[in-house]
């Protein structure tokens, strides 16, 4: 590492927690103030005393202590209860999820005495199914926070010199029986491995959520670094590079669910809460503790795609990664309570204040938050199994704001555990937060996290004790790892350091995020009051009020002078290079509900204001385009003429075109019979290139870019392709206009031809009662009406209806502008104002994410 590096890395870690408290430090306590946190912050460690003393008592060397029952949970012992207990791993879970916990709050003698007991007792040598993610997050990530907190002890305190990294050496055991989980193709972990034997299966695991799969970078890297083995690392890195490459293209969302080994997405689900939360957080940390840009460039990106497409504000509501505009569930879960405490590390501290006051009022009309509340904030779940994420957003508020209203919130939260989940051995779970009814669980978060983030809030600045946190960052699990771990030698060539001296790079990043144009920096609270005013759970429209940022400067331009970086009829969608552009000049490409290709721009989320002003050039050229145009940039719709079918009806059906290899017209028609591409999404080297030759292919959709399919044909001998839509009730009638768009690399001289559902089920449904060879096929621009009949199945009735009058939502950014509604033949018709600038296309296909 050169010493400029170092440097870089050094101001970077050592500015992290003064960052943190920018506005926080403005704010000076009054002493009564302070005597109120240290009278808080004993309470906190009272009860913390009763929930550890409770499991070590009753349920130690157990995994998990049942407050009830007042015993231990036991993996094969005590009754199952399914799926939950892949946590368990008879390994004394809660102990070594609170190790470092106790090295936090100062309790150096009990911290002591646990390493040894762990030293004595924990073992992976069990033949039991558990857990990947929660294994890495609690175990792997408790061991090398207990480590961490054992080094320094001996460093600063002189204390535990008889410590020999043993911690350690358990941590690389258990992560070294774990890294068969990693052996897939994609290099997303299976979710359970066998602890004792490694195995994994294959079936029953091979699908995992994205946070399962996207939580793991601190603490493998952690471990390298420790340990000086890049493997760990290196499974954690590929796990989130494939993550990141089966993002929604055309919106930067992430789905919930995928399949590990080919990466196929089993929910589509986008949001911030449970199966996605914790993966942006690694992101995000995985950024600060690596100081690996990569990581904070894709966090931004994800970032602005939450706030487009989620946002009602200060609600954060679920939609499908592929249809942005569609709610995907009218619940927000609990699991989401973490995400102002991330907006704070982001520092977007205003949206913070605002959702985390939500929040608040619905834990005070609940007395917790529950499992999960729906849109009108009612309960949907009414569980609450003890979580600590309200509380770690209140220290990370009270961090950044110093404004002791997140007091009296740690306070409430306080009271709250104490009266409705307090029992005579630890805290018990709430089975229904409208009845109070007790679950028989104290999960090992609860003493790992919960009493860690409010003994912080109740700390105050000159009366710290425990560990230096300021030098740590906190994992998912609230794990203390140290920040100077990142200035060990890297393996990995791509981490990059931020140029944080640099004023350029410094003005764009503030002018990055509107609600960040006013900075708290003046110890006044009075804007934290106003933005929590803002919120009222009781206000109905609540969640239709849209987010408004302070207006930018007007002064942008309305033409442009000099050299362009694109414009709007060089733009080719789906080429890489302009979509780079675009991004670069804070516009974005929706796909809406019906299919069309929507461009929106966000003026503050341009890297520049030069670009911002580019981009608005671009956009009101791109209105002008489709204004003088209209229907005459549509893609022209394809055929496929089919004969010889079991019926002996020949039938026609339309589709949509390529935009690459020749184009079908006047002059060139393809004649052929049918053949099936084996695979059949013809994503590989066909394996039957004997029966594909000098024949029209069907391929089906899905797995990989239309022009990759068609470039696999022409290599086993095709003549030409038809792709058929694997998205169930399509038809190219009910379906916008599409055309099929290549990569700007890829070569093909065969003709493709793309059928919806609808239209392509025709043809597989004629064939197993056909013999293929007497199936001829024609693909032809031309439609002659006199040749023959449509087919009964295709003559929908929506041919007869004119397509007119199609909305166009065209808003522009900060700017009080008129939405354009644009009809088939030009027309423009004036609709409501809105803050937002966009265009849509009618080729909503011309993304070539086809994944």
């Amino acid at each position: 590492m050169t010493v400029n590096s170092f440097l870089k890395q050094y101001v970077w870690i050592t500015s992290l927690s003064a960052a943190l408290l920018l506005i926080g430090n403005a704010w000076r306590p009054s002493n009564s103030q302070i005597a109120i946190q240290l009278e808080q912050r004993d309470k906190v460690m009272e009860m913390f005393h009763h929930a550890y003393t409770a499991y070590m008592t009753n349920a130690f060397p157990a995994d998990e202590l049942m407050p009830i029952a007042c015993k231990g949970r036991i993996r094969g012992i005590t009754p199952s209860r399914g799926d939950v207990d892949d946590v368990l791993g008879n390994f004394s879970l809660t102990l070594v999820d609170t190790l470092d916990t106790l090295g936090v709050l100062g309790l150096y003698d009990e911290f002591e005495d646990a390493v040894k007991k762990v030293e004595k007792t924990v073992t992976f040598q069990t033949d039991v199914m558990v857990s990947v993610f929660e294994t890495i997050i609690r175990m792997l990530g408790g061991l090398l926070g207990g480590h961490s907190v054992a080094l320094e002890l001996q460093e600063e305190h002189g204390r535990m010199m008889w410590y020999n990294n043993s911690l350690l050496k358990l941590a690389t055991n258990l992560g070294n029986k774990l890294l068969p989980a990693f052996n897939t193709t994609t290099g997303i972990p299976f979710s359970r491995i066998n602890l004792l034997t490694g195995a994994v299966r294959k079936a029953k695991d091979k699908d995992t959520c994205t946070a399962c799969a996207g939580t793991m970078l601190l603490e493998m890297a952690a471990l390298t670094r420790y340990t000086g083995d890049s493997v760990y690392e290196s499974c954690a890195r590929r796990a989130m590079d494939y993550l990141w490459s089966r993002r929604q293209r055309s919106t930067d969302l992430m789905g919930t669910v995928l399949n590990v080994e080919n990466g196929e997405w089993i929910r589509r689900e986008s949001g911030v809460g449970a199966g996605i939360d914790s993966y942006y957080e690694y992101l995000l940390k995985g950024y600060i503790f690596l100081g690996d840009e990569t990581y904070l460039e894709r966090f931004n990106a994800h970032y602005m795609a939450i706030k487009q497409y989620m946002n009602q504000s200060p609600l954060l509501v679920d939609v499908l990664m592929h249809k942005p505009t569609t709610s995907a569930r009218h619940f927000v879960d609990a699991l989401s309570a973490f995400w102002p405490g991330l907006q704070v590390l982001k520092g977007d501290v205003q949206t913070a204040i605002r959702t985390h006051e939500l929040l608040y009022q619905v834990f005070t009309r609940h007395t917790f938050l529950p499992e999960a509340f729906t849109t009108s904030f009612d309960i949907h779940w009414g569980q609450y199994p003890l979580r600590p994420e309200f509380a770690e957003s209140t220290y990370l508020l009270y961090k950044a704001t110093g404004d002791p209203y997140y007091i009296e919130v740690g306070k409430t939260i306080v009271e709250n555990l104490e009266k409705r989940a307090r029992v005579k051995c630890g805290f018990a779970g709430i089975k229904d937060v409208r009845t109070f009814t007790h679950e028989d669980r104290m999960d090992s978060y609860f003493l790992a996290e919960m009493f860690k983030y409010l003994y912080l809030l109740f700390t105050p600045e000159n009366n710290k004790v425990g560990i230096a946190i300021d030098k740590y960052i906190l994992t998912t699990e609230a794990h203390v790892l140290p920040l100077k771990l990142s200035l060990q030698k890297s393996f990995f060539n791509n981490v990059s350091f931020p140029e944080i001296n640099s004023p350029a790079n410094a003005e764009d990043n503030f002018e990055r995020s509107c609600v960040n144009s006013v900075y708290v920096k003046s110890g006044s609270l009075t804007l934290t009051k106003k933005l929590r005013r803002e919120v009222n759970i009781a206000d109905k429209d609540l969640i239709k009020q849209q987010p408004k940022c302070t207006t930018p400067d007007s002064n942008l331009v309305k033409t442009w002078y000099g050299p362009r970086q694109l414009q709007a009829n060089e733009f080719v969608p789906g080429n890489k290079k302009h979509m780079d552009i675009l991004e670069k000049m804070g516009i974005s490409i929706v796909m809406l509900p019906d299919g069309k290709v929507q461009l929106i721009q966000q003026l503050n989320s341009a890297h520049s204001k030069t670009d911002a002003s580019e981009g608005a050039v671009f956009m009101q050229e791109m209105i002008d385009m489709a204004r003088t145009s209209g229907s005459e940039t549509q893609p022209k719709p394809v055929y496929v003429k089919v004969s010889g079918t079991f019926d002996k009806q020949p039938f026609i059906l339309k589709g949509g075109p390529a935009q690459f290899g020749p184009q079908l017209d006047d002059s060139n028609e393809v004649f052929g019979t049918l053949a099936f591409s084996v695979p059949y999404d013809a994503c590989s080297a066909l394996e039957n290139p004997d029966q594909i030759n000098g024949k029209i292919v069907l391929v089906v959709r899905g797995q990989c870019m239309f022009i990759n399919k068609v470039a696999n044909v022409e290599k086993a001998g095709g003549t030409g392709v038809i792709i058929l839509d694997n998205t169930s009730g399509t038809s190219y009638d009910n379906s916008a206009p599409f055309a099929m768009a290549g990569d700007e690399k890829t070569e093909t001289n065969i003709p493709a031809v793309f059928l919806f559902h609808k239209e392509g089920a025709l043809i597989e449904k004629s064939l197993p009662k056909s013999k293929l060879n007497n199936i001829s096929v024609i693909l032809t621009s031309q439609f002659k009406p006199s040749e023959t009949q449509q087919h009964s199945e295709v003559s929908l009735e929506n041919q007869k209806k004119s397509r007119t009058n199609k909305e166009v939502e065209t808003c522009k950014s900060h700017t009080a502008t008129e939405k354009k509604s644009l009809t088939d033949d030009g027309d423009l018709a004036q609709q409501p104002k809105n803050e937002k600038t966009s265009t849509d296309s009618e080729n909503p296909e011309t993304l070539n994410d086809e994944l």
